[in-house]
Order: C-alpha cells, then sequence, then structure tokens
C-alpha cells in the first residue's frame, strides 16, 4: 500500500534553502540513506553556550524521522526499514523532520548537552532531479541548512 508520506504544515513560504541535483536513483534509495544516517555524528566548530565570542570543539549527532501520516513523525531506522521502503513510490515527495543533537567536552571531560536544531527537509523526486527543500524547525540554527544538504547529499554520493 503506497501512503503519502507528505506533511501537512510543511511552511512553503518560508523555506530557507532550497538545492537540486542530478540523481539517478529513485526515493527508496533516498530513504535508505536517510536511515543510514540516523545515529552517525561528526565534530564541528561553534560558539560556546557559555562565554560569548568563545569558540568550543562539540559533537553533533544526527537524528532523522519520517512522515507517517501527513502530521506525525516516526524514527527512521534501519531496523525498521523494509516495512517503511513498501510504503515508498519510486519518484515523488516525502518529507523528513532531521534533528541535530550538540554537545561538547567541559574541562573535566564530563560530555554536556545544550540545545539542538530541528529541521524540516522535504525530498522532491522527479525525471532524475532531486529537490531538497530544508527549514529550521526550532533551535539557534548552529547547523545552517545548506549544510544540512550538503550532508544528505555527502552520504547519497557514498552510498549504502
Amino acid at each position: 500500500m503506497m501512503r503519502k508520506r507528505i506533511y501537512h504544515r510543511f511552511p512553503h513560504r518560508e523555506v530557507e534553502f532550497e538545492q537540486k541535483y542530478r540523481y539517478i536513483s529513485d526515493l527508496p534509495f533516498l530513504v535508505k540513506v536517510m536511515a543510514n544516517m540516523n545515529g552517525k555524528f561528526g565534530m564541528f566548530v561553534t560558539e560556546s553556550v557559555t562565554q560569548i565570542g568563545h569558540r568550543i570543539q562539540a559533537k553533533r549527532e544526527i537524528n532523522v524521522d519520517i512522515v507517517t501520516n501527513g502530521v506525525d513523525f516516526a524514527p527512521l531506522y534501519c531496523e525498521n526499514l523494509d516495512t517503511i521502503l513498501d510504503t515508498i513510490e519510486p519518484e515523488g515527495i516525502i518529507d523528513f523532520r532531521v534533528s541535530l543533537k550538540y554537545s561538547y567536552l567541559d574541562e573535566k571531560y564530563n560530555r554536556v548537552p545544550f540545545r539542538g536544531d530541528t529541521y524540516l527537509v522535504r525530498a522532491i523526486l522527479e525525471g532524475g532531479v532531486l529537490a531538497l527543500q530544508i527549514t529550521i524547525l526550532e533551535g539557534s540554527g548552529r547547523t545552517e541548512c545548506g549544510r544540512v544538504a550538503d550532508t544528505i547529499f555527502d552520504e547519497i554520493r557514498c552510498g549504502v
């Protein structure tokens, strides 16, 4: 059974970033890539949460959800991928919610979490062109929307 994977509250007028890519696969492959991103992390430099003007090395962890019934999101893991892939058409529109959790090590090497960012990601695949539309849903935007798109496309290029 094919289900619509479009989030009804996607802010069409406030899309902060849109990029189009040549894409030689289908939406089920993109969903696999997004599931494989879930739980990955990397390091980046950002403004300190406690000292203005001070830069810190922070950890950024990715969590990915896929829209379920137009208004809700469900976690997208490799473990639940098969049941989700059965509902994905080769082309069309799919919405994801990408949450970035941030943390850093304090002077005693304790991991300290701080406010993360949540993004809505709309993937539109039509005729070999993948358009990614990204907008921030909540957070301070420590990671730019374009960086989120770059991460997704880098993962696509690496393959599953």
